[in-house]
């Protein structure tokens, strides 16, 4: 059997999220479609990170093992010519039995983009909207003491289904641009709805509804009905996900 990585890019609006559904439309169901044209066989996808419907995807990785021999461009230009246009492979390799697309990332990178305005933008349709004016130093205080490693529990999903909700972030950054601005999350993992969660509580405070010091209490609490609503999935991407250099993976989006 051979061992094939792929890159892929997705627009996550029209979509049920990555995980094959079988009442709905997701990425993992278009693709797997895609790919099976090429290799004629029934095939698995793994994929690095399982977005939710509407988060988007900048790089995700995904491998998956199949008998046919193919070159590389049938797995891009050949896969691609199936695919909506909301969604395209930007690269392609063979790689060891031991390369898992999920299991050897060492960390990844999540992007929310949002911005503050009186009305809303229909371009900035990869953003989430927030009526009212924000403190932005309020949110980037606040964020402090999320990182390291923490017992994430006030921020994950009732369905979340991780073993431990233990989780490492190394950088928590927001960028502010001339008219949005988006968090910049690294961590070694994350949780079912964590960055969405995390994304509401900090807009709390952002808004002078909590003080600074209430994310903190919220963390340690460990009880997501003290944490805010989930934000929306619109401006949220998988923004990159980090591999030990030698598997290459990196190679996908040059």
């Amino acid at each position: 059997m051979n061992r094939v990585a792929l890159g892929l890019s997705y627009d996550g609006h029209d979509f049920e999220g990555w995980q094959t559904q079988p009442h709905g439309r997701t990425v993992q169901d278009e693709l797997t479609k895609a790919i099976e044209v090429i290799a004629q066989e029934p095939l698995t996808l793994i994929c690095a990170g399982r977005t939710d419907t509407g988060v988007h995807a900048r790089q995700q990785v995904v491998h998956f093992d199949m008998a046919a021999v193919r070159p590389m461009s049938a797995w891009v230009k050949g896969v691609n010519n199936s695919l909506p246009p909301t969604v395209s492979v930007q690269g392609a390799k063979l790689v060891d039995a031991e390369f898992h697309a999920r299991f050897s990332a060492l960390s990844r990178t999540y992007r929310y983009y949002f911005y503050s305005s009186p009305v809303r933008d229909p371009f900035k349709r990869f953003m989430t909207w927030v009526h009212y004016p924000l403190d932005l130093q309020a949110m980037r205080s606040a964020s402090a003491c999320l990182l390291g490693t923490h017992d994430f529990s006030a921020f994950r999903a009732s369905q979340c289904q991780a073993a431990s909700p233990v989780r490492t972030l190394h950088a928590m950054k927001l960028i502010e641009e001339a008219d949005h601005c988006y968090f910049e999350i690294h961590g070694n993992a994350f949780l079912h709805h964590m960055v969405r969660n995390l994304m509401g509580s900090l807009m709390e405070v952002g808004l002078h509804r909590q003080p600074e010091s209430w994310l903190e209490n919220v963390l340690e609490s460990k009880n997501r009905s003290l944490a805010a609503k989930t934000y929306p999935a619109q401006g949220l991407s998988l923004w990159n996900i980090e591999y030990p250099e030698h598997f290459g993976i990196q190679e996908l989006f040059e």
